[in-house]
């Protein structure tokens, strides 16, 4: 069966993620410079890297690699056409997180910004598993309702979501780390403009 991000335009995605009332794009842009400049790494995977956004930010005199990681092949190929300046150090892998048998790079640090819930704490246990990062930082959306999906004209392009989406609770997501030797270190929030908000959890083996 095919995963719905294979099918989901990135131009689509990201109007939709940068619209006034979502705000998701840029907030997650800002938060993402915080997550790779905080802590000492010379190498870092994103998961569900899409177009980039935030890749902006890498100072490549302190981070000497970057895995971009997404199950979409076009997102990757835009992903490595916008950031033509990292070309020495980003290495674009496409790649199904929901597959048990995949192999994924080491790295330093793992990111994954809205991801865990498209391939659940199992899923996401696993792949921390096999890069074996030092440091894991990820960023959950909490909604105030129901609705995972912001409303908005593109509303319907994400409909086949609702196939793959899990809901992920804090309390959880910090047990299942914990299991694997992976501890809370730091939590932030950022409110967003229609109710909901992201936080930010960051990890330390």
């Amino acid at each position: 069966m095919t995963n719905p991000w294979e099918e989901i335009e990135l131009s689509d995605y990201e109007n939709h993620m940068k619209l006034d009332s979502v705000m998701q794009l840029q907030t997650l842009k800002n938060m993402m410079k915080n997550q790779f400049s905080l802590y000492a790494i010379k190498t870092v995977t994103v998961l569900g890297v899409a177009g980039g956004n935030g890749l902006e930010h890498i100072d490549t005199k302190k981070i000497h690699k970057v895995y971009g990681i997404d199950i979409n092949q076009k997102y990757l190929e835009e992903c490595a056409k916008r950031y033509k300046n990292l070309s020495q150090i980003l290495e674009c892998i496409c790649v199904d997180l929901t597959d048990k048998n995949i192999d994924l790079p080491h790295a330093d640090m793992v990111i994954a910004n809205l991801l865990i819930e498209y391939i659940g704490y199992q899923n996401f246990k696993n792949v921390v598993i096999q890069s074996s990062p030092l440091y894991v930082s990820c960023i959950i959306q909490v909604n105030m309702d129901d609705n995972f999906v912001s409303d908005s004209p593109y509303i319907h392009v994400f409909d086949g979501l609702n196939n793959v989406h899990h809901k992920i609770q804090e309390d959880e997501l910090i047990a299942v780390l914990k299991n694997i030797g992976y501890f809370l270190i730091d939590k932030k929030e950022q409110a967003l403009p229609n109710g909901k908000k992201l936080v930010q959890f960051d990890f330390k083996k």
